[in-house]
């Protein structure tokens, strides 16, 4: 006997945050980390980032979206949520394929925080040189 699973998986990261995002089809309700969207993300800008493969897909009333998300801050939280959903709708409809990829929501941004190194303040800035 096996059983059908209704949740579509996906991964996003971004810098040093991560979101596993769970989609099934529902009625549009979206809850990160137990929270709804609009109270866990505060601002429109984070919000939006969050929906924009919803809304490029046209499938905002489609999927129930579940996501747990933890690390960095809420901006770079809310790009791995992107990332994780496009991910997911990719593999829940692979016709979406072309319309996530050229709005941009499948590629991963690799920026990360560079380290600091020894013999400086931070990562490229040194220590304020005195003459005297």
């Amino acid at each position: 006997m096996s059983v059908v699973n209704p949740y579509t998986w996906g991964l996003g990261r971004r810098k040093s945050s991560v979101a596993r995002v769970r989609i099934k089809s529902g009625s549009g309700a979206f809850v990160i980390n137990g929270k709804p969207m609009t109270n866990f993300f505060r601002t429109l800008q984070d919000q939006s980032a969050a929906m924009a493969p919803l809304v490029a897909t046209e499938s905002t009333e489609t999927y129930d979206v579940f996501v747990n998300v933890n690390g960095g801050g809420l901006t770079g939280q809310s790009g791995a949520v992107q990332l994780g959903l496009a991910r997911a709708l990719k593999e829940a409809n692979p016709t979406t394929f072309e319309l996530l990829r050229e709005n941009g929501l499948l590629t991963r941004d690799s920026r990360m925080k560079e380290r600091k190194k020894y013999g400086r303040r931070g990562a490229r800035r040194g220590f304020q040189f005195s003459k005297r």
